[in-house]
């Protein structure tokens, strides 16, 4: 049976240059770049407010062998043309129409590769509707088998009404897999907090991407009385440090 890793070195050149196209027009400049972890379990954590770029540029960035949690929506292809003309739409208004049906051939090939092409990568699908048992429990055979995963917090997108628009609220996915795997099975996982600013912008407009690279967080510093606490302590940890990495970048 072929191995994930197998089949994502297979898919791998395609996908760089799905990630040249998603960021074309757009200079990246990533910050703390030392603190990628190059082996072992990491789990990958950031603010995401830019749909598809902000995977693109972790793809560019990051060298290893690398596993996605994303929206399930992405694994049809019908329902990633949604996702893609929603896109459009939303930061580009009527010009966005327009647009994606001018560019709807090309569009089209690269929703079918992509859709076709995550399920042979070990792409984590994530029913955004319900609940994430079954998510949690296979990003936790990735990382016991020593893999890195992204689990990038918020819906791609800056809520305009939240106190902190580009960096939402962090889930308690990330904190669960370091809790579980910390107490379960010894094994302590790096977390790597990650902020992007610059990822909103729209595909194809001239502009200027800030990633700035977190060094790794590990749940043993953050344990308390119990289990609830202990999630609670580490996910309200991780917000904390991506928010300030990206407050770095403003200031920058």
């Amino acid at each position: 049976m072929v191995s994930a890793e197998a089949e994502l070195r297979k898919v791998r050149p395609q996908i760089e240059k799905l990630c040249d196209f998603l960021l074309l027009g757009k200079k990246v400049e990533v910050l703390g770049q030392k603190n990628i972890v190059q082996e072992g379990p990491n789990i990958i954590v950031g603010n995401h407010c830019g749909t598809f770029k902000d995977g693109a540029i972790i793809w560019k960035i990051v060298r290893r062998p690398i596993f996605f949690t994303a929206n399930r929506m992405l694994f049809n292809k019908d329902e990633l043309n949604i996702l893609v003309k929603e896109h459009f739409q939303l930061y580009l208004k009527s010009f966005g129409y327009f647009l994606n049906l001018a560019l709807h051939p090309i569009i089209s090939r690269l929703t079918n590769f992509v859709s076709s092409a995550l399920p042979k990568a070990g792409t984590i699908p994530v029913d955004l509707t319900r609940k994430k048992k079954l998510a949690i429990e296979k990003c936790q055979k990735y990382l016991k088998k020593g893999r890195a995963i992204i689990a990038l917090q918020g819906n791609g997108k800056i809520v305009k009404n939240d106190p902190n628009p580009y960096v939402s609220p962090f889930r308690k996915g990330p904190s669960i897999l370091s809790y579980n795997l910390y107490t379960e099975e010894k094994i302590p996982v790096a977390v790597t907090p990650v902020a992007f600013f610059g990822t909103q912008s729209p595909v194809f407009i001239p502009g200027k991407i800030k990633v700035n690279i977190g060094e790794p967080m590990y749940i043993a510093d953050y344990m308390a009385d119990d289990f609830v606490a202990s999630v609670e302590k580490f996910r309200a940890a991780m917000e904390r440090r991506v928010k300030d990495l990206f407050m770095e970048l403003i200031k920058a």
